[in-house]
């Protein structure tokens, strides 16, 4: 089905996104409140005062109107995926046919796509429908539904929203993305205010980044993840430790590995914080708990389908796909397919290498990230793969928080220098939009 909401098309050696491993019936898986006023001062390093002369007032003003110009392409760009009668359900991803719809889903007009636009997305949505899991017809319309039905939280909050009404569902699954990347983009703020050069780059960097993109584009559960993940920073900062906690087991409901925000709480020096450690913890991984439960009742011993595929050995899946990657480069040259996807590694691999070696235990937003480099140690090759769009996306609290530390660096060389090579995965986000 044509439409100005259609993916853009690639007749080039870069047409790799769409149509990779995660489409429809895949099996791929994407799948101390002491110093808290020093964690926050994350431009300390920047030119003092350079909004109190002329020429700094032009430089804030100009950063600020390009950062609502980003803001209104953004909104631009969401706006060709509406469709009289069908809405925003172009940005879900369903396939052409009814095979794989439950008869709920087949009930209600949504957009379809023939091969590229396809992603997982839809699994979601179809869930929204039956968040409690009590129609067998949906699970029979996606693949690996206990893995789905652990990823509950987005389609909870779709169904909420929808106020129960299948369109209404559909429309506010497919705008929790957009919703959630507009409060990032306020909350961002914070940390990096888009109001001299460096703040801008920086806020645009996150937000644009290719796997905040990617998970709007195909309404996935990573870039409202994200945002959770950012809030329960947020509240740590803020020295709210039992309410940041709430936040991530809220947030764990929506894909196991979004608990590492547990490491946002303050760093234990005493007995009794280690007790509120513990608490909070308890706090973090209950609701996650509580639902497996659920879940087990209804799946047995299928509860953990998928999990298989989600890690490997440390380091194994990282050094093949470097090779791969090199190999095909080689071949195919800088400017291809293999070019983007040599990108998004260099990106990932350069935030993580900036992470390693600017240790900063007692920032907040450094111990988050390096849970994630750890957790990128041990992916398996299927995420690894470039071209599924999971590593950048499943890497995305990583990509935040490499940027908002990158902000106290001193040097304009060093702090330029790794924003190009943590950030070159805009140069492949490009080709989402």
């Amino acid at each position: 089905m044509a439409g100005t909401g259609d993916p853009p098309r690639r007749d080039s050696a870069i047409a790799y996104a769409l149509a990779g491993r995660s489409s429809a019936r895949s099996s791929s898986l994407m799948k101390s409140t002491t110093g808290i006023g020093a964690e926050r001062d994350v431009d300390a390093h920047a030119p003092a005062n350079i909004a109190n002369t002329t020429s700094g007032r032009r430089t804030r003003i100009a950063c600020v109107a390009i950062a609502w110009l980003l803001v209104l392409g953004f909104v631009g760009w969401i706006a060709r995926f509406y469709h009289p009668g069908l809405g925003f359900t172009a940005l879900i991803g369903f396939p052409v046919g009814s095979e794989y719809e439950a008869p709920t889903l087949r009930q209600v007009p949504h957009y379809q796509y023939s091969g590229s636009g396809v992603y997982d997305g839809q699994f979601y949505a179809q869930r929204a429908l039956d968040p409690l899991l009590r129609d067998p017809e949906v699970d029979h319309a996606m693949d690996l539904a206990p893995f789905r039905a652990r990823r509950i939280l987005f389609s909870w909050t779709a169904y909420a929203a929808g106020l129960g009404r299948p369109s209404w569902i559909l429309e506010a699954y497919a705008l929790q993305n957009v919703v959630a990347w507009l409060l990032l983009a306020v909350l961002l703020m914070r940390w990096a205010p888009p109001q001299t050069p460096r703040g801008l780059a920086i806020w645009t960097a996150c937000l644009f980044s290719h796997g905040m993109l990617w998970s709007v584009r195909f309404a996935l559960l990573d870039g409202p993840s994200a945002l959770l993940t950012a809030v329960a920073v947020k509240l740590a900062e803020d020295g709210r430790a039992f309410a940041s906690a709430i936040i991530v087991g809220i947030n764990g409901l929506a894909r196991e590995t979004n608990v590492i925000g547990m490491l946002a709480q303050p760093l234990p020096r005493t007995a009794r914080a280690w007790g509120r450690v513990l608490a909070a913890a308890v706090i973090a991984v209950l609701p996650l708990l509580i639902w497996e439960d659920y879940l087990r009742s209804i799946y047995r011993s299928t509860i953990f389908a998928g999990v298989d595929g989600q890690a490997g050995p440390p380091g194994l899946a990282f050094l093949g796909t470097v090779a791969r990657t090199w190999a095909r480069l080689r071949v195919n040259g800088v400017v291809s397919g293999t070019g983007l996807d040599a990108c998004i590694l260099l990106s990932v691999v350069a935030q993580a290498a900036y992470l390693l070696l600017r240790q900063r235990v007692g920032v907040t937003w450094w111990r988050v990230a390096i849970g994630y480099v750890l957790l990128m140690a041990l992916l398996d090759r299927v995420l690894w793969d470039p071209a599924t769009g999971a590593l950048t996306r499943v890497m995305l609290p990583m990509t935040l928080g490499f940027n908002i530390l990158l902000l106290r660096e001193a040097r304009p060389a060093r702090f330029w220098g790794w924003f190009a090579l943590g950030n070159v995965h805009l140069v492949p986000a490009l080709w989402v939009l």
